[in-house]
C-alpha cells in the first residue's frame, strides 16, 4: 500500500498518515470514527491484531509530517514489544520526516525512547479528567496525563482533547499545563454519538485559560458546533 495523504478529519498539521498493523483496537472507544454506521468497520480493521507484511516496505521518502497507526494503538498493552520496535525501525529508515505517535497509553512510551525516529512527537488523548463509563477501555484519563508528566523534557509532546467531553475546568487545565505540552488539540464529536458534552461557555473557558498559561491551542474545525 503506498503512504496515504491526510484527509478528512485529520489533524491539519499532519500531511501522511501510515498504518503497519490490521485488527480492531482493544481500547474499542465508543467514539472510533473507524466504526461508521452505514458501511461497518474497514476489514482491514476488524479481527484480531496483526501486522501487514506488504506496509513495511512503504517507502516514506522525505519533507513529509507521518500521523503512525492512526487507525489503531501502537502501543496498547496487547501489541508485542517486537512489533513495536520493528515499526519503529521502519521509521528509522527514512529520515527528513517528522513522526507522530498518539496513544491512550502513554506510560509505554517510556519502554522505546531509544528507539523513536529522531524527529518525532509524542501525543496522547485527553477528553477529560472524569472517567465515564462505556466510554473506552483505554487507562484512565489521569494515568495518561501523569505518563505524559514523566516523559523526558527533550522529547515534543501533544494532548488531544478530542472529542471534547464533559469536565471540571479547574482540573482538566491544571492536568494540561502540568503536562506543559507543545501544544493541544480540541475537537469535537464529529459522528452524533450522544457523548456528554461541555457548554459553550466551558469550551471557550478551556481554550482561554490554556492560552493564558501561553500554551498553543489547536482548535480543530469540528470544534465549531460546540463554540461557534
Amino acid at each position: 500500500m503506498p503512504l496515504k495523504k491526510s484527509v478528512g478529519n485529520m489533524y491539519p498539521w499532519v500531511t501522511h498518515t501510515h498504518a503497519h498493523l490490521g485488527g480492531e483496537c482493544p481500547h474499542k472507544c465508543s467514539y472510533c470514527y473507524l466504526d461508521n454506521p452505514r458501511f461497518g468497520r474497514p476489514a482491514k480493521y476488524t479481527g484480531e491484531l496483526r501486522q501487514i507484511e506488504a506496509e513495511f516496505s512503504v517507502k516514506f521518502g522525505e519533507g513529509k509530517v507521518i500521523f503512525v497507526e492512526n487507525c489503531g494503538d501502537l502501543f496498547a498493552e496487547q501489541v508485542p514489544s517486537d512489533v513495536i520496535r520493528r515499526v519503529l525501525a521502519h521509521c528509522q529508515q527514512w529520515h527528513g520526516n517528522t513522526y507522530v505517535f498518539q496513544t491512550k497509553n502513554p506510560i509505554r512510551y517510556m519502554d522505546f525512547l531509544e528507539d523513536f525516529p529522531e524527529d518525532m512527537i509524542l501525543g496522547t488523548t485527553i477528553e477529560t479528567n472524569r472517567e465515564l463509563d462505556g466510554i473506552s477501555k483505554a487507562p484512565s484519563q489521569e494515568s495518561r496525563k501523569n505518563a505524559m508528566f514523566i516523559l523526558p523534557l527533550k522529547f515534543q509532546r501533544f494532548i488531544t482533547v478530542e472529542p471534547i467531553l464533559a469536565f471540571d475546568l479547574a482540573i482538566l487545565a491544571s492536568w494540561l499545563i502540568e503536562v506543559a505540552p507543545n501544544f493541544v488539540n480540541i475537537g469535537a464529536d464529529s459522528k452524533n454519538h450522544g457523548l456528554p458534552e461541555p457548554t459553550k461557555s466551558e469550551a471557550l473557558a478551556l481554550v482561554a485559560t490554556l492560552k493564558e498559561a501561553d500554551i498553543e491551542v489547536r482548535e480543530k474545525h469540528n470544534l465549531d458546533r460546540l463554540i461557534a
